[in-house]
This record gives C-alpha cells, structure tokens and sequence, in this order.
C-alpha cells in the first residue's frame, strides 16, 4: 500500500529518435535562399547566341562579294601588248599547207622584265583553229630564199630567250606553217601571234 506521503514520480516522456540511429528518419536540409543559378541560362542555346539567319545571310554574302572583286583585280594579266602589223602568206607545193610571216609590234606593259619563252601563230578558220610553233630563226634565209614573197614587209626574227625592259618594244618577225591550204587561209577569221613570256600564266596574243 502506498504511502500518501511519498511523492509519486512524473512519467517520462519517450526521447526524440537520433538521426544517428540506424532506422531513423534523416533530417531534410533546408533550401538556400537567394537567387538561383540556371546552368541551361548560363551556357546559353544557338537559337539565344546566334544572330538571326537574315543577318548571317547577308554577312557571309558581303565576304563572297569581297572575295570575287579582288579576284577580278588580282587575276592573271597579259605582260604586254601590241599589234599584228603585216601578214605575208604562200603554199608549200605538194604538201597542201601555207607557210605564213607574221611582222608583229610587242610592247612589255609591265614593271618587270619580259623574257620571252616561245612563239606561235593562230589562224582561225569557220572550221576550228590551228596553232602552229614559229620556226627557228637560223631558218628564214633559207624560206625566204625558196619563197621570196614572205620577206614583203618583214623584219628581223624575234627568237625566244629575247627580253625586252619594262616600258619597251620591239618589232620582230615570225615564220609557222600551217596544214591548210593558201585559199582556205586567205578565208581566216583571224590570225594571231602568242608570245609566251617566262613565269607567266598567259601569253601575249596579238591578233588581226
């Protein structure tokens, strides 16, 4: 039996689960306040980088049209110029081709030393072209010799390895044969003299 006068304990109350405790539910972190930070935002997207396509457009067509003007200007030029001064011509007996001197006036319109490398002749007929290389100079005693009038109004031979300084001229001849005969080349189109000079992409075309 109790006695009344002795104090009767007060209950106690069950302790909070420790978080440490196996079993025991975590304790959920509380959200950092502030602004935020959005990583999609932060590396951006082509659609939010990018120009717009119009403007990207008509940039790239700029550079293009740029690009082909100094092309134009900066293209390969002839070094020089001149005229087709004089046009002698007779057939070849029996061959059914037309032995031709061509007098010619070259002007170097360069700043640079005009070497030259080779020389032909072009006629043009209504059936096509012939290019034919000039024969060698230590030969024209001998064709003028066997076909008299292919001296009417020449001059002395223009050989290859000639130069001719910026600013300067010349008048030479050439002598080339070509398989046609003299009426088919009295009919040309046109004839021409190519001069080709050295360490160049065009040659010098001098035509009549």
């Amino acid at each position: 039996m109790t006695d009344p006068a002795t104090p009767t304990p007060a209950p106690t109350s069950p302790a909070a689960p420790s978080s440490s405790q196996p079993g025991s539910d975590a304790v959920t972190p509380a959200l950092p306040k502030g602004p935020t930070i959005n990583i999609g935002e932060e590396f951006g997207t082509a659609k939010k980088n990018l120009p717009p396509a119009k403007i990207v457009l008509i940039a790239v067509g700029a550079v293009l049209v740029v690009v082909l003007i100094a092309s134009f200007f900066k293209r390969a030029q002839p070094q020089g110029k001149g005229s087709l001064d004089n046009i002698a011509a007779v057939e070849i007996p029996d061959q059914g081709s037309t032995m031709v001197a061509l007098t010619f006036t070259l002007r170097n319109t360069s700043e640079k030393i005009l070497y030259v490398h080779s020389l032909q002749g072009k006629v043009k007929t209504a059936t096509g072209e012939q290019t034919a290389d000039a024969v060698s100079a230590i030969d024209f005693d001998r064709y003028y010799q066997a076909f008299p009038s292919l001296k009417i109004g020449a001059q002395p031979a223009l050989s290859p390895e000639a130069k001719i300084q910026p600013g300067g001229s010349v008048t030479g001849t050439i002598i080339v044969a070509f398989p046609m005969t003299l009426d088919a080349f009295n009919k040309r189109q046109s004839a021409s003299v190519l001069v080709w000079p050295y360490d160049q992409q065009l040659p010098v075309v001098l035509t009549r």
